[in-house]
């Protein structure tokens, strides 16, 4: 088996890894990088990119369509080609991935395609070759689907968010298995375009792990673009015709049938097959253990979905910021995940920050909470139709910080930066108060928020 030497090894080029594997180069180390599909990731082909161009595409018809004045106009009649012909064009086409390869390349790094798995401490095999890393190794190597085991769902033909966003034509009706953001965001925007969608989510209500305001105003979004919500119903039975899925649901009498089966429940990590037990790690456990500077043995750092820490290409970027410094022996702070920002891309959008209520009163916290309307803003009286909203501020009452904050609106993604920037840096909510908020935004719904904690 050859042998090859380098710096540093890189294994799987998604955001993170990517972005590890180009500083390290940019630095003079001797880089390579291992990738078995596209350089980029799932981000930019089929995650983050073309799902948002979709929504904006989405939005934008909506947005038409609340005007009276235009509801006639042939301009807001969907066109799912032109769409689809977009996200193929930008999002999808091997070209990107030869860019992003080159780009490596121009920095000093080099690239082998293929699957690398552990060989060893500083050591990893791609096929016949195995490369011996005198620093270390970086494992990137991201998520994949989780998909449950439904009765019947594994010999049919359902997609995935891959398929989704690869669809050249829309499908009359869909099913969508799982209430998270993905299936949300999916859901409404194929509804948007006419397709007929049904929701089903296993938990009592959609984005189950955000604030129980969240899950309830993307139900009511959905639905008012035409989409059925069921909640605290579970699959039992899946089968495909030929043509369409039938799936069978427990407490429903009546199957739903459809078109296409999107299953969006969630991904999950597999190091089965990546030798993480030739480095003392368990090749059966759902995410590589590491510590603040994303250490996960000697000579071995992990970041992104791999670590546990959320499946966002925010985190991955994050993750990998640290390690690199860390590689490079350069002194800094250890990860820190009080303030992790999410955002689900609905319209309203439904973005968050640091704890739930939930949250922080499962972890002994004296919490006060505030819930404000967007409605009783003034931007929001005068934003009118597709204003709906809210936002929610949870305080550590002891410390009299807040330690978590939902915005949900109009640019409700946009909005959290504010409240981002008051959770990570445990700004006193007493100074919050003594702020001065800009007449007449969306963020001035912060000033009230916070006279009303208790």
């Amino acid at each position: 088996m050859a042998e090859e030497r380098a710096d540093v090894v890189v294994v799987g080029l998604g955001p993170g890894g990517e972005y590890a594997a180009g500083t390290l180069a940019e630095a003079g180390l001797d880089v390579v990088g291992v990738e078995a599909e596209l350089v980029g990731g799932e981000c930019p082909y089929w995650g983050c990119v073309p799902s948002k161009m979709m929504i904006r595409a989405g939005n934008l018809l909506a947005e038409a369509r609340r005007v009276p004045a235009l509801a006639g106009d042939a301009h807001v009649t969907p066109d799912w080609d032109r769409v689809a012909g977009r996200i193929r064009e930008e999002a999808t086409d091997d070209w990107n991935d030869q860019v992003a390869a080159d780009r490596l390349t121009a920095k000093g790094g080099r690239l082998v395609r293929g699957r690398g798995r552990l060989s060893g401490p500083r050591r990893v095999t791609v096929g016949g070759r195995t490369i011996e890393a005198r620093r270390g190794v970086v494992l990137a190597t991201g998520s994949r689907p989780r998909i449950p085991p439904v009765p019947g769902l594994a010999g049919t033909p359902y997609w995935t968010n891959r398929d989704a966003m690869a669809a050249k034509e829309l499908p009359t009706s869909m099913l969508v298995l799982g209430g998270g953001a993905i299936g949300v965001e999916v859901a409404q925007v194929y509804a948007r375009f006419t397709c007929r969608v049904t929701v089903v989510e296993g938990q009592e209500r959609l984005l189950s792990q955000e604030e129980p305001e969240a899950g309830e105003l993307a139900a009511r979004a959905l639905r008012a673009d035409g989409v059925t919500v069921l909640t605290g119903v579970r699959a039992r039975q899946v089968s495909h015709d030929g043509a369409e899925f039938t799936v069978l649901l427990d407490g429903v009498a009546d199957p739903v049938r459809a078109e296409r089966l999107l299953v969006a429940t969630g991904r999950q990590v597999e190091l089965a097959g990546l030798g993480v037990e030739s480095v003392g790690l368990d090749p059966t456990a759902g995410a590589v253990p590491t510590d603040g500077q994303m250490r996960a043995a000697e000579g071995l750092w992990a970041v992104g979905d791999i670590t546990g820490r959320g499946a966002f290409t925010h985190m991955s970027m994050y993750q990998a910021q640290i390690a690199v410094r860390d590689v490079l022996g350069n002194p800094g702070p250890d990860a820190d995940y009080r303030a992790l920002p999410r955002v689900t891309f609905t319209d309203p959008e439904i973005a968050a920050v640091g704890l739930t209520e939930r949250q922080a009163r499962k972890q002994g916290l004296r919490v006060r909470t505030a819930v404000v309307s967007n409605a009783d803003s003034t931007r929001g009286w005068i934003h009118g139709p597709g204003g709906e909203g809210f936002l929610k501020l949870v305080e550590d009452a002891d410390r009299g910080v807040l330690v978590g904050a939902t915005s949900a609106g109009p640019a409700g993604g946009e909005l959290l930066y504010g409240l981002n920037v008051a959770v990570h840096a445990e700004v006193p909510v007493e100074r919050l108060r003594h702020m001065i908020y800009t007449y007449p935004t969306f963020h001035r719904a912060v000033e009230p928020a916070l006279a009303a904690l208790r």
